[in-house]
């Protein structure tokens, strides 16, 4: 690819400039596990189901999408639920406390390619933002030391102020292109998740690379990215 027919780069965190989408993967596994363990059910959660129903959605629709391929109902809540509710918001408050109880005991490394990558952007001028569904990412980011790279985070807490649809949608990614100030037809996205890069494409941006961090480049190329690369390093000139 050639930057010079780009201004900005708009990354997912979690899988992206960060490996916290295996925190996130851990965390949605023994929230899921036990929650099925307490009903009785034997078929069990499965990273399948993470990539097919969880990864790069906002953390309730990723409750609901999840317990809706089991065939199960569970009333919505609210964002103020306890832990211990069976409603998806205390559901998925429970995921974010598995979540956070990891972060804090193992603390998080960015990817160093990741790091090549983003160094080599601010040298070349190239605007950045994180676009993320997770709660977590202002945290995630200073855990990283990597928060200062980006002036633009619109992150889970964000959309939700502005009443922006989360992933698939493209809305999140527009919106940090237009707090950039670029177009997004000078925009680039990188998603290592179905939902992120089926965004992207939906946003038209000028370009959508997807991460493969276990997914699959098939699925990648299938749901919207243009190109896919194992690892950020690949795109250092």
């Amino acid at each position: 690819m050639d930057w010079n027919d780009y201004d900005a780069a708009l990354f997912d965190l979690d899988g992206v400039i960060t490996p916290t989408a295996e925190v996130h993967m851990r965390a949605w596994a023994q929230m899921f596990g036990d929650f099925l363990r307490g009903r009785g059910i034997s078929e069990p959660y499965t990273d399948d189901d993470y990539y097919a129903y969880v990864d790069g959605k906002p953390r309730y629709d990723g409750v609901r999408s999840f317990l809706a391929s089991r065939g199960i109902e569970l009333p919505d809540g609210t964002p103020a639920d306890e832990p211990t509710d069976e409603t998806v918001s205390g559901l998925g408050n429970r995921k974010n406390v598995d979540f956070e109880r990891i972060l804090q005991d193992e603390g998080v490394e960015p990817y160093p390619g990741s790091v090549a990558l983003v160094e080599a952007l601010v040298e070349r001028g190239t605007k950045m933002a994180i676009v993320s569904s997770s709660r977590n990412a202002p945290a995630v980011l200073r855990a990283a030391k990597m928060i200062d790279y980006f002036p633009v985070i619109v992150d889970g807490t964000v959309a939700g102020e502005r009443g922006l649809a989360g992933k698939p949608a493209p809305d999140t990614f527009l919106d940090a292109a237009e707090q950039l100030g670029v177009p997004k037809e000078r925009a680039v996205v990188f998603e290592d998740a179905l939902s992120g890069v089926a965004a992207g494409r939906a946003g038209d941006f000028g370009l959508v690379i997807g991460v493969d961090r276990g997914v699959g480049p098939d699925k990648l190329l299938a749901n919207g990215a243009d190109v896919v690369v194992n690892d950020l390093e690949e795109l250092v000139s």
